[in-house]
């Protein structure tokens, strides 16, 4: 793949994470959510302090044509109707959650915020 191929599946990826985080926060402007160009330095979705209140989050997008994860996630999915959850850990490292990317965003404005730091 060529590198500008790459570097555009890695800009739609941010725009798209930008709009869903806009999406689920009408509060917002279109500039408290923005995705960063290219090769610059630190994180890749910017947010705005109105924004970070509302996501306190940093923001790194990767897109790769195959990543070993989403085995796990259709693993979790073929179980049945609830959502899947997929809990991974790599050695001296924490564990981390995977669970699909709107549904996290939804809930997190529905509640999740709320027991941040617990």
């Amino acid at each position: 793949m060529k590198t500008s191929s790459a570097k555009a599946k890695g800009r739609n990826l941010q725009k798209w994470a930008a709009a869903r985080l806009l999406e689920h926060a009408p509060e917002l402007e279109g500039d408290d959510v923005k995705s960063t160009s290219m090769g610059a330095g630190g994180e890749d979705v910017m947010l705005s302090p109105a924004a970070r209140k509302i996501y306190p989050w940093q923001i790194e997008c990767k897109s790769y044509a195959r990543i070993a994860v989403y085995d796990f996630y259709n693993q979790a999915c073929s179980h049945g109707t609830h959502e899947p959850v997929v809990f991974i850990k790599q050695n001296q490292c924490k564990p981390l959650v995977i669970v699909d990317a709107d549904y996290f965003v939804r809930n997190f404005r529905n509640g999740i915020q709320t027991n941040q730091g617990k």
